[in-house]
């Protein structure tokens, strides 16, 4: 698997992202090296991204994507043989894109560390109700067959705890044999007797035959259980300030 770097405006076709929306605050979970809290910043959207490697690997993250796309080109040719290039226009300038977003992130996290969170699912280090809006991609039905249904639920439920609004997730397919993740349905109903509906829905999106719906979960009605009490505590002196809960959304 080759470590990706989608961009702002990918997100905004993966997720459906209206301007409305990004009036929200964002969370984009794992953030891995995508460029999009950098463009979300240049463009006044506050936006936060949280990825286990950025523990270790900040800067470095997105010059392993840059040197890992350059050197693998002969295997994207191959692994992207059925991919719809309607976003891309081939494999050379998938790779002059998602080094250029790398770059972005590269210097984006150089200047403002504070965007960039070390942590993963299913226990993330944000109080309760952290963000209006959370955003998920290839981690979650991307990996099914390796994570399994209980990781799942669990972090869906982590993902709806953080979210004030709504959690957003694509694809719903599997990597590894393209289907919808077959737990899928069972758990949208667990999740929904625990007061997160959730709807599927189409996005204008799609490079691997398939991937073009996206799982949206309601979250205004969910009260799950609160982030343990060190957590909660870090509120009041946490790195970016907690703006959306200052004024009603839309205002």
């Amino acid at each position: 698997m080759l470590v990706s770097a989608r961009s702002f405006a990918e997100y905004r076709a993966m997720f459906a992202l209206t301007d409305r929306d990004l009036e929200q605050r964002v969370l984009d979970c794992p953030g891995g090296a995508a460029s999009f809290v950098a463009e979300a910043g240049r463009r006044g959207v506050d936006a936060v991204a949280v990825d286990r490697q950025y523990a270790h690997q900040r800067e470095e993250l997105g010059l392993l994507v840059e040197r890992e796309t350059a050197f693998k080109r002969e295997l994207l040719v191959e692994e992207t043989a059925d991919r719809i290039w309607s976003w891309y226009a081939d494999v050379d300038d998938l790779v002059r894109q998602w080094t250029a977003n790398a770059r972005e992130f590269r210097a984006d996290i150089a200047a403002r560390p504070d965007r960039y969170v070390a942590g993963s699912l299913p226990e993330l280090p944000f109080p309760d109700d952290s963000f209006d809006l959370v955003l998920s991609s290839h981690l979650l039905f991307s990996y099914g067959n390796r994570l399994d249904e209980e990781f799942h639920r669990a972090a869906l439920l982590e993902l709806a705890r953080v979210a004030r609004r709504e959690v957003r997730l694509f694809p719903l397919t599997v990597y590894d044999t393209g289907l919808r993740y077959r737990g899928l349905e069972r758990l949208r109903g667990e999740l929904a007797g625990l007061g997160v509906p959730s709807r599927v829905e189409r996005v204008a999106y799609e490079f691997r035959p398939g991937e073009r719906e996206m799982l949206v979960l309601s979250c205004a009605d969910h009260r799950g259980r609160r982030a343990p009490a060190d957590v909660r505590a870090a509120v009041a002196e946490d790195r970016v300030r907690w703006r959306h809960r200052e004024a009603p959304y839309g205002s």
